[in-house]
């Protein structure tokens, strides 16, 4: 079972990530992205697929035409884990 990030470790954590905020109400991450048309945000979300599924940790997401909305929290840790920065830092570096 992955460990839930809390205290200075989940704050440091948090410090690190851009653009990501955390969701009011859950113990969870997100961030959207837009893009300039459909076909390339399919082909991040085909990208973040791939990480997620090799990572085994798969993040909730939604898509309409040009823009991809992301949520990460480890369900099995009780929200925020090392997988959900990790994944998150993969996400930034495609940009």
């Amino acid at each position: 079972m992955t460990a839930r990030l809390t205290g200075a470790a989940r704050a440091a954590q948090l410090a690190t990530l851009a653009g990501w905020t955390e969701v009011p109400g859950r113990d969870a991450i997100a961030r959207g992205f837009k893009f300039a048309d459909f076909n390339q945000a399919w082909g991040f979300m085909t990208r973040v697929a791939l990480a997620a599924e090799k990572a085994d940790h798969h993040p909730e997401w939604s898509n309409v035409y040009n823009r991809v909305e992301i949520v990460l929290s480890t369900h099995d840790a009780g929200g925020l884990s090392e997988k959900d920065v990790a994944l998150a830092r993969f996400i930034d570096s495609l940009l």
